[in-house]
């Protein structure tokens, strides 16, 4: 999760296998931004629903599948892409980009020093 510049804020380490959506309210947990930008994977009504409930703005297209597709405001969701440039500055560290950590917290530990560096730039 990043702030509006596109600087880090929280991470949550899950499995792999997992889907985005299945942890996207942990993610966002007591943190209250005016707006959630996400990609068609955070596209669940209970999602959409829970967000509103919490006065967050869903800024989250609609799936192709949906009967009724919802509005966005389109400038807000060009914002989505400093959540792309922020994983791309993390990358830059390799030992994230491999995850060369045998456990995740040691693997999440070194994201963690790695946002503060980038928090310092």
């Amino acid at each position: 999760m990043s702030d509006a510049l596109g600087n880090p804020v929280r991470f949550l380490l899950t499995p792999g296998q997992d889907a985005d959506i299945s942890h996207a309210q942990d993610l966002v947990g007591n943190y209250r931004p005016d707006a959630f930008i996400g990609d068609k994977g955070y596209d669940a009504d209970h999602f959409i629903e829970w967000l509103k409930k919490q006065s967050i703005e869903p800024v989250i297209p609609s799936r192709r599948s949906r009967t009724v597709q919802r509005q966005i405001d389109e400038n807000l969701y060009c914002d989505r892409n400093k959540i792309e440039r922020l994983w791309n500055r993390l990358k830059h560290y390799r030992r994230i980009a491999t995850r060369y950590d045998k456990t995740a917290r040691n693997y999440l530990s070194f994201v963690f020093l790695a946002s503060t560096i980038l928090w310092l730039l």
